[in-house]
């Protein structure tokens, strides 16, 4: 669980709610079906209009990364590319069959099927930069989607803001009305600006970082696996991928 990001809806939540009540309104005051249906509606709307279906779906499914994103252990993986590289040394690449047979994660038993048909390096660099490069553009296909949402929602807010107050200019007869439909009018802003800027932008973001971790993760898997089909001593290897690990 990436605990940053629930403290940091928390604290946004918190924020606009005691920010809210300190200014002398209530909680009850920020509610409002109509600026909801403008705002969060709308911007969905403008979004599916704009995405593609296949990247749409792919937005929902990585959405979750941003609360409980892959562990990515550089130190452990490095251990195993070394084993490999020790095994593939004393038996040779196609001791590493049983390793690929076993191996979850698609892109690192793609390389290393590629490694027990004795691929050639450089064959075997293109083939997964390939792979690399169009994971990585879908990925970020994906992240940008809330990005579009967070240039929507404002938008949209504004609008729901001049609907309110063309509803009001409407009973301006009724001066008991004016209060409360100006206030009302002024919610979609919030919820436009609000959920722009304390959710569907960070969630964009949060997102792109967390797809260049991987790419990071995966070129240290790139690089080790090269390394092997190269058969280069187990210690280079090590200390070359040592320098991939952050933090």
């Amino acid at each position: 669980m990436d605990i940053l990001s629930v403290v940091g809806i928390l604290l946004g939540l918190v924020a606009i709610l005691g920010g809210a009540i300190a200014k002398g309104s209530s909680i009850g005051a920020l509610w409002n079906l109509a600026a909801f249906l403008i705002v969060v509606i709308g911007t969905l709307g403008a979004t599916l209009v704009q995405a593609r279906v296949p990247v749409f779906l792919h937005a929902l499914r990585i959405f979750p990364w941003v609360f409980v994103p892959a562990n990515l252990d550089a130190r452990a993986m490095i251990e195993r590319i070394v084993g490999w590289s020790l095994l593939s040394r004393k038996e040779g690449l196609l001791g590493l069959e049983n390793a690929s047979d076993v191996e979850e994660d698609p892109f690192l038993r793609k390389g290393l099927q590629l490694l027990v048909d004795g691929v050639e390096p450089q064959s075997l660099r293109q083939i997964l930069e390939s792979d690399l490069d169009s994971r990585e553009a879908f990925d970020l296909q994906g992240a940008k989607v809330f990005e579009s949402m967070g240039i929507y929602s404002p938008t949209l807010g504004i609008i729901g803001a001049v609907m309110g107050l063309m509803a009001v200019m409407q009973n301006l007869a009724d001066p008991s009305m004016l209060g409360h439909g100006i206030a009302a009018a002024f919610v979609a802003t919030i919820y436009g600006v609000g959920l722009a800027n304390l959710f569907f932008l960070p969630v964009s973001n949060k997102l792109k970082g967390i797809v260049q971790a991987r790419v990071n993760y995966q070129v240290m898997l790139l690089e080790g696996l090269i390394s092997i089909a190269e058969g280069e001593n187990p210690r280079n290897i090590e200390n070359k991928l040592s320098g991939f690990i952050q933090g």
